[in-house]
């Protein structure tokens, strides 16, 4: 259940809570809190941020991920996305495979012991997450990953202009 103080928090930043620019300012510091995470994950593996973002959507996958599959979740060009793997592979932390029934086909995989390197480097956002998960109680909860849900699927509808 959120506590007087998170609620405190709340109207002190203006507004109603479900005002726009409250969930705006939120969602933005947010992304700019895991962005300088993501960034320190990228520096300390010679790695690009696009290259943790590609690895989160490998690790995420449902199903064995194609680089042309990256390609249009990324956003980048095939070349971009070649490059990509190309630094993934090259740093452990990737394998790619060729499908056996149809050898064009190349899938990405994450690599087990870069897994780990990944889960004790995010340990810190995963133990803050459980912090703030402990302040509110489950129908909380259920209502901000339902909010969180419809907000992935209507951003996953958007398409940038020219692409």
């Amino acid at each position: 259940m959120a506590s007087t103080d998170d609620r405190d928090r709340t109207a002190s930043a203006g507004g109603a809570p479900g005002d726009l620019q409250n969930f705006a300012v939120a969602l933005r510091r947010t992304h700019g809190e895991i962005s300088r995470l993501v960034h320190g994950f990228a520096q300390a593996h010679g790695l690009h941020p696009t290259d943790v973002q590609a690895l989160g959507i490998v690790l995420d996958s449902p199903e064995p991920l194609t680089p042309g599959r990256l390609r249009e979740q990324l956003g980048l060009t095939s070349g971009a996305v070649t490059a990509c793997l190309d630094r993934l592979e090259k740093a452990g932390h990737i394998r790619r495979s060729r499908e056996s029934t149809d050898r064009r086909v190349v899938h990405v995989h994450y690599v087990e012991g870069a897994r780990a390197a990944a889960r004790q480097y995010f340990l810190p956002l995963a133990q803050a997450a459980g912090r703030a998960r402990e302040r509110f109680d489950e129908e909380e909860l259920a209502t901000a990953l339902r909010f969180l849900t419809a907000l992935n699927e209507e951003l996953g509808a958007l398409r940038p202009p020219g692409r």
